[in-house]
């Protein structure tokens, strides 16, 4: 990720760009531990938290969690149960902040190839991870969180992202 938090967060009235900017950056630090999979939440919570950087540490933790529940999450846990209780605990403690919220968008405005609708990302999460009895819930939420951010912004949060409206109407 990524210049788009920053792109987003200049149209929004509460969002330091700069600040989003770097959140973004840093939101999966937990896969620097190698190939892994919603372990990597945990990781960069912890890691970010042993830095000293709670905001951040928090953002490696909400940005998965548009629903702030663990059945939300995609697939198998890939860590021990411990840890699985662990980060349970912490989710049921998150109370969204705009920050969270906006990474959490951007989590879904990005393939390998650039930017994409949310639309566009929730197809290739399906192709890749089986889908559980909470999937759809999940799509609403982040369908409802790009809406939001529409309304806030005043624009087609779209129409931020360079190249995006291009290339969907090319």
């Amino acid at each position: 990720m990524w210049p788009w938090p920053q792109f987003i967060a200049q149209a929004h009235p509460r969002l330091d760009p700069a600040r989003a900017y770097t959140l973004g950056l840093l939101h999966d630090l937990g896969r620097r531990t190698g190939p892994n999979r919603d372990r990597h939440i945990l990781d960069g919570h912890d890691y970010l938290l042993e830095l000293g950087h709670a905001d951040t540490a928090r953002i490696a933790l909400t940005h998965s969690f548009v629903i702030p529940s663990m059945d939300s999450l995609q697939g198998e846990w890939d860590g021990t149960p411990g840890e699985w209780q662990r980060l349970a605990e912490l989710v049921a403690r998150i109370q969204p902040t705009d920050e969270d919220r906006l990474i959490q968008l951007c989590d879904v405005l990005g393939l390998a190839e650039g930017f994409c609708t949310v639309q566009e990302r929730l197809v290739h999460i399906a192709l890749c991870y089986a889908p559980n009895a909470r999937t759809p819930d999940k799509w609403r939420a982040k369908l409802a969180l790009k809406a939001a951010f529409d309304r806030e912004c005043g624009v087609n949060i779209y129409r931020l992202l360079p190249g995006l409206t291009e290339r969907l109407l090319a």
